[in-house]
């Protein structure tokens, strides 16, 4: 066997630190579920995004149950925003008449992150195959703020968060506050 090149592994972890050196720690988060029939005790995506945001050290200010109708989401959205340094939003991102997530959150987007909904799929097909092309997950950039719609189910919630969310939102969060 070769002699393994430390030097080599030295350098490519330090590229990733720098990637991450100026990562914002302890965001203050807000988490919308979009549905008329969960409440408290049975959202079980939203209590998940709040446990995994807060052992990660990010601050949940903000939990609530809004009715899917795009005029209450996109209204959550923009009145919690101005207070936090992200959303998540768990609910109403397939292709069925009453999921209006996605119609609510997308205007208030002023850049989209395409790559986000594109890996979301990729991941999600190996797991549940063909109906991963049913969702239409999306993120981005509302003033100033990173936004996440996520689908109701709770793996597909753990999956975006554990895969793409937290690796990523200090490294965003960071960018975004420049």
């Amino acid at each position: 066997m070769p002699p393994h090149d430390h030097h080599h592994d030295h350098e490519r972890k330090h590229e990733k630190d720098h990637h991450h050196e100026n990562d914002r720690k302890g965001l203050r988060v807000g988490i919308i579920t979009a549905s008329d029939t969960r409440t408290a005790e049975t959202d079980s995506s939203g209590a998940l995004i709040r446990e995994l945001f807060e052992r990660a050290g990010h601050q949940v200010v903000r939990h609530e149950i809004v009715p899917d109708t795009a005029e209450r989401i996109a209204a959550a959205v923009t009145e919690n925003l101005p207070n936090l340094d992200a959303v998540v939003i768990t609910g109403g991102t397939g292709i069925a008449r009453r999921d209006v997530t996605i119609e609510a959150v997308e205007p208030l987007l002023e850049k989209k992150f395409d790559g986000f909904g594109e890996i979301f799929r990729m991941l999600s097909f190996n797991e549940i195959g063909a109906a991963a092309m049913l969702s239409r997950a999306i993120a981005g950039v509302s003033d100033g703020r990173f936004i996440a719609a996520l689908p109701g189910s709770t793996a597909a919630c753990r999956l975006a968060m554990e895969k793409l969310i937290l690796p990523e939102i200090g490294h965003i969060a960071g960018l975004l506050a420049r």
